[in-house]
């Protein structure tokens, strides 16, 4: 992961935010390469579920035709829709404070290990990756100690690295970065919404939050888009945008963030086949990754057990990878597909429902009204040829840009043994992204500065240009322009040479394979366009 993560600034896929001033935690920046990357992601997810569907045949595994549609919905919105969303009340995390240290830890995320020494026994905590964790905790635990790194026998390991969850009581913990134990609080909730002001009172009445969550803007817009459309149930309506939450500890590079971008499905259908349609997206966004790339064993798909569940619900499912920078056997969420029900569409309609009831009720204020009235607008569908009337229910595939963007990059990453100029093997850095989403598509490089051949590369590159991302290289030997494209991700390169000035073909070369072939010029953007495809 380090090597990625040292890779990603050095060829100006991501950098930190704000980084000349020490960064800002949580908040990272798309470089040069890294905006294409995403760009190319969130458009290849664009292209296939909207603008590409073809809603007069059955797809293979749907249970009917249906439609799709797009919105872009504001980041700010009414704050009665995160009353009657539960947000307000319910979207939160649990932490803990370090007294000592003035540290706040999100619950979950601190790990650690029992140790005994010097005939007292602690808790040593560490907040690193999983890479490092073992390294951490036994620096910390010799410091508590006081014992020199070659009294390391002196510690007596007992157990596992867990997680603090497990642990009852504080008072024999260390905190990550405190010098005596027990210097923890209780675990206690953390609403993880941005708050901000509208207008310009400041009061508290003019309080709103940035979005944490996409989907609500298309369940509010739900009736405007029946009503100003000619969709019929069952269609999806899509979006891609910004969403914030305010992460206690953001950690694992881009991978848990306060900013960040979703990709967001809300696909309304009738209630008898919804079971049908979640087993549809479940197995189709699954079967997306893995025509980009995400084909191996670091890939799953985890239906959700019972006892996960809602009540509410029939099914949830999450598409999972295995970061590097997860311990040993564990993945991450890209994807969460859900049977959402009509909880979603009943809450804006009615009022914030209570999830603990079955069937779902209002929840009810201490006057015995409801805590959170809905909009009172009616959000049921009537079915314009049977003429029934019902509330959707609704699967709602929901991804993350930027965690999809993190997991290509891992998976892409490789190191092989290749030839350098001179026939010595070395080591090459290579990024196998797919064609389809690689930041550019070719490199044009002349084999020498002279000759004709620049004139000829340009004119090529100009070709090239002016369909997709093309780079154009004349400094250094070939080989080392070889591996720049290499590291960038680039899946061809094209050389114009000697022969090309007698015969009018150039060399193109295979990124993953090395195979290098012959090509008209006049072929060349069709050739390569092909292939990206």
């Amino acid at each position: 992961m380090e090597k990625l993560v040292s890779l990603c600034k050095r060829r100006g896929f991501m950098f930190q935010s704000s980084e000349i001033y020490g960064g800002i935690n949580g908040f990272w920046d798309y470089g040069p390469l890294g905006v294409e990357l995403k760009r190319n992601i969130k458009d290849a997810w664009w292209h296939d579920m909207i603008t590409a569907h073809d809603e007069l045949d059955v797809r293979p595994g749907a249970p009917s035709t249906y439609e799709m549609t797009g919105l872009d919905c504001t980041i700010i919105m009414h704050p009665q829709v995160w009353k009657v969303s539960g947000h307000q009340d319910l979207f939160s995390d649990m932490m803990v404070d370090c007294k000592e240290s003035k540290g706040r830890y999100r619950y979950d995320q601190l790990r650690g290990r029992w140790v005994e020494a010097k005939g007292q026994k602690v808790f040593v905590t560490t907040k690193v990756e999983a890479e490092e964790e073992d390294e951490d905790l036994q620096r910390r635990a010799l410091k508590f100690f006081n014992l020199r790194a070659k009294n390391v026998e002196e510690l007596s390991w007992d157990g596992d690295t867990v997680s603090l969850e497990t642990i009852s009581e504080f008072e024999n913990v260390l905190a990550p970065e405190a010098k005596s134990v027990g210097s923890l609080t209780e675990p206690r909730e953390f609403n993880l919404m941005f708050k901000t002001i509208v207008g310009a009172m400041g009061t508290e009445a003019d309080t709103a939050f940035l979005r944490p969550e996409t989907a609500q803007g298309i369940f509010v817009n739900f009736k405007n888009v029946v009503d100003s459309t000619r969709v019929k149930i069952p269609f999806g309506i899509a979006q891609v945008g910004k969403s914030f939450r305010n992460e206690i500890t953001p950690r694992n590079f881009t991978f848990r963030s306060r900013e960040f971008e979703q990709m967001e499905i809300e696909f309304f259908c009738h209630p008898d086949s919804s079971r049908k349609w979640y087993e549809y997206w479940r197995d189709r966004r699954m079967q997306w990754y893995k025509d980009l790339g995400l084909a191996g064993e670091r890939l799953q798909l985890r239906d959700h057990a019972p006892d996960e569940l809602s009540h509410y619900s029939t099914g949830t499912a999450d598409i999972e990878y295995a970061f590097p920078f997860l311990p040993e056997g564990e993945y991450g969420e890209l994807e969460g597909i859900a049977h959402r029900g009509d909880f979603d569409l009943r809450s804006h309609m009615e009022g914030k429902l209570d999830p603990n009831t079955c069937p779902l009720e209002v929840e009810k204020g201490e006057d015995g009204k409801p805590k959170y009235r809905g909009s009172g607008k009616d959000l049921t569908y009537r079915d314009p040829e049977t003429n029934e009337k019902y509330l959707p229910h609704v699967i709602e595939p929901s991804a993350g840009a930027d965690r999809a963007t993190l997991a290509f990059l891992c998976e892409a990453y490789q190191e092989d043994e290749q030839p350098d100029d001179k026939g010595k093997m070395q080591t090459r850095v290579v990024m196998k992204l797919h064609p389809r989403i690689a930041p550019v598509k070719a490199a044009v490089f002349p084999l020498v500065k002279k000759e004709g051949m620049p004139e000829i590369a340009k004119d090529v590159y100009r070709a090239l240009k002016a369909k997709f991302p093309a780079v154009y290289d004349e400094k250094g030997a070939v080989g080392r322009r070889y591996r720049r494209q290499d590291e960038a991700g680039t899946p061809y390169c094209i050389t114009i040479d000697g022969d090309t000035l007698t015969d009018k073909t150039v060399t193109i070369r295979d990124r993953d394979s090395l195979e290098q072939w012959r090509v008209k010029l006049d072929d060349v953007v069709e050739e390569i366009a092909g292939r990206v495809s």
